[in-house]
């Protein structure tokens, strides 16, 4: 298989982001976006997708973590899309569920270029350290919808 890698920058009035991904690699990350939360999530993605993961985002967390979130989303959509390339030698869909201690996840993939994004899922509360409950759809959305 190829070396399917990417490096994506992203730049706004609210945030700059730098990314490095690698697909085939072995689960290793270092990611700081300044939301604790979200770093521990994209911490877990890389370890158990065996992703290496370099993100760091410096965003206006001074005023809240929307465009942090929606950003970042973006970044990890166009970095997924330029290291899986032309999508040669993968399958186009698959599911997984995964038991956790109060909970089981469920996810199903399809990376065929026609984007949905659904969440089934309530928070307990209104924010998880710096990051609001609010925003927990904002990232996957805009990743699932960054244009192939």
């Amino acid at each position: 298989m190829t070396d399917r890698h990417a490096s994506v920058t992203r730049e706004t009035a609210e945030t700059e982001i730098d990314c490095r991904l690698v697909i085939d690699g072995d689960g290793e990350s270092e990611v700081d976006t300044g939301i604790g939360f979200l770093d521990h999530m994209l911490d877990s993605f890389a370890r158990h997708g065996l992703f290496d993961l370099e993100l760091a985002c410096d965003g206006d967390l001074e005023i809240d973590d929307h465009h942090t979130v929606e950003d970042v989303g973006i970044v990890l959509g166009q970095a997924f899309d330029e290291a899986l390339g032309d999508r040669a030698g993968i399958r186009r869909f698959a599911d997984r569920r995964v038991p956790m201690d109060e909970a089981q996840a469920s996810v199903v993939v399809d990376v065929s270029g026609r984007p949905y994004f659904r969440f089934d899922g309530e928070f307990s509360q209104e924010r998880i350290g710096g990051f609001t409950s609010r925003s927990r759809d904002t990232s996957r959305a805009r990743w699932a919808n960054t244009p192939a």
